[in-house]
């Protein structure tokens, strides 16, 4: 079996990531990177996205993929956007973030809670060959959080096109329900053809 580093510390990354790349290339491990995590300073997701994985494909001598993404909130001018792991202070703490964020939305009606989640996904091989590609997921804001599942920002998350009768939040998602609608999910759909040529 080939293996594939994944620029992340995050567990909860990890699993999503080979329930998706299995889909696409059952063969490829996705392993954990154990390296120092560069300084992520780009002002886009995608720019992250290739900061990440340019330095697990330097430190471990194998194709890396990394994601970069966030929830961006219309209102907010697409904030916290790049800024959704720090958006309450650089303890990366996934609670207070999302926290924050319901307190700030608590006065704005339903019609003005939209937002998206971004997700870009940089391939980086070590010979350098670089790929971005970008999954956009539109929703909107829950009033309160709902549901244990997903993590960060899923439990206040609504994603459009479901029957407005029985609404849930993705935290109320299965996993593999996710796993088929989610932005990392309409990024790979993108993906998928540079990972079957590795």
């Amino acid at each position: 079996m080939g293996r594939i580093v994944l620029a992340t510390h995050n567990p909860h990354k990890v699993v999503e990531f080979q329930a998706i790349v299995a889909e696409v290339r059952p063969d490829l491990e996705v392993i954990a990177y154990d390296g120092p995590e560069p300084v992520e300073d780009g002002v886009t997701f995608a720019h992250n996205a290739l900061i990440k994985a340019r330095a697990a494909a330097a430190h471990t001598g194998l194709p890396a993929l990394a994601d970069d993404s966030g929830i961006c909130v219309d209102v907010l001018g697409g904030s916290p956007g790049v800024f959704s792991a720090y958006w309450a202070g650089h303890a990366k703490d996934a609670a207070a973030n999302l926290a924050l964020l319901l307190d700030q939305l608590s006065d704005i009606a339903d019609a003005h809670r939209t937002a998206h989640f971004t997700s870009a996904i940089a391939v980086v091989t070590p010979a350098g060959e670089e790929h971005v590609v970008e999954g956009i997921w539109p929703g909107r804001l829950a009033r309160e959080a709902g549901g244990a599942g997903g993590f960060g920002y899923d439990p206040a998350f609504i994603p459009d096109g479901q029957d407005p009768e029985a609404e849930r939040t993705v935290g109320e998602w299965s996993a593999v329900e996710k796993n088929g609608e989610s932005h990392r999910a309409r990024a790979f759909r993108e993906l998928g053809p540079l990972l079957a040529e590795l």
